[in-house]
């Protein structure tokens, strides 16, 4: 089987190129190096043993992506790629609506021409929004009070792919909605290393213990929690790629849909404390006022992943921790 990976060198891409040629697949990277960089290549050959072929290519290039699957002859794309940063999203809404969602109908568009009818889709949770639960299961509506247009682009794109399965019936659509994703490879070569400005928990954290940033902004501490600081489900890396391998051993025509978490939820200063003990050395924080639209605690109901993929995370909190830190002790 031979397989596309958009957004390829990007931190979970990365991490499931390395699963999937550990494997035995063949694997192509494309991607447009806004917020990744090229020296991942060498990192996965050497992991793998193996250098995947890349394709510097932005979607919105419709030229330059019909020429890639014109000559790549695909079985699967893996669809990784599309801007993350959730507060710039909502200071630059047109900008993400152009990329993710534009960027995806031209994906679909060159698959349509050249007969590759097997995606899986990177959405998130972030399409359950708002709705006053805790725990989040697939067949819950979405859509539902999403607070930034990062997130609605990932709901707008599934109910595309939704449309294109109907119009398109011999279409595999899988949509994988991740959670959190932490940690790094154990060989310490492949790590989240964002070009722009650093969004999640976890690269905050990193560069609060390099001294890029003098200390971790805690957002609220009386949320209804254990120790009133949100909660996240937070999935190994690592993990979240096999899951990728999973979902795809187990497609078929139509559109299935997954949530790919531990089921559990870990608050912020739990995890400062796991880095804490992991690290050996303390971690500054300062606590600040909520931010609009955080929620006190979401995690992922992940039955149908156990159920239906046989899929279940095997990795720690405290594995990623340790990944990590040996990641930040390989960084150049």
């Amino acid at each position: 089987m031979k397989i596309l990976l958009t957004g390829g060198t990007g931190y979970i891409g990365s991490h499931t190129a390395v699963e999937l040629i550990n494997l035995g697949y063949e694997v192509e990277l494309l991607d447009n190096l806004f917020n990744s960089k090229i020296t991942v290549l060498d990192k996965i050959e050497e992991i793998t043993g193996v250098k995947p072929v890349f394709h510097k290519v932005d979607l919105l290039d419709r030229a330059g992506l019909d020429k890639v699957m014109a000559e790549g002859h695909y079985d699967l794309v893996i669809h990784f790629a599309g801007m993350k940063a959730v507060g710039e999203s909502v200071e630059k809404p047109l900008k993400y609506y152009e990329n993710n969602i534009g960027g995806t109908i031209n994906l679909l568009n060159s698959m349509k021409k050249y007969d590759v009818s097997k995606i899986i889709f990177s959405s998130s949770a972030t399409v359950y929004g708002d709705q006053g639960v805790e725990e989040v299961k697939e067949d819950m509506q979405t859509g539902i009070g999403i607070t930034n247009p990062y997130g609605r682009t990932k709901f707008m794109i599934e109910e595309i792919l939704k449309d294109v399965s109907v119009a398109n019936p011999e279409f595999q659509i899988v949509i994988l909605r991740y959670f959190n994703p932490v940690g790094a490879h154990e060989s310490g070569l492949l790590g989240e290393d964002p070009n722009d400005i650093p969004n999640n928990l976890m690269p905050i954290i990193m560069k609060v213990s390099t001294g890029e940033l003098d200390k971790l902004k805690v957002y609220g501490d009386d949320y209804d929690t254990v120790d009133g600081t949100g909660m996240r489900d937070y999935i190994h890396v690592v993990d979240l790629a096999r899951g990728h391998v999973a979902a795809m051993m187990k497609m078929e025509e139509g559109v299935s849909i997954y949530n790919l978490g531990t089921g559990e939820a870990t608050s912020v200063l739990q995890m400062v404390a796991a880095f804490e003990k992991a690290s050996g050395k303390k971690l500054p924080y300062e606590i600040v006022g909520r931010r609009a639209g955080d929620l006190g605690k979401i995690y992922a109901n992940v039955e149908k992943a156990w159920r239906e993929l046989d899929f279940k995370t095997e990795l720690t909190i405290e594995d990623a921790m340790n990944d990590t830190i040996n990641y930040l002790e390989h960084v150049e």
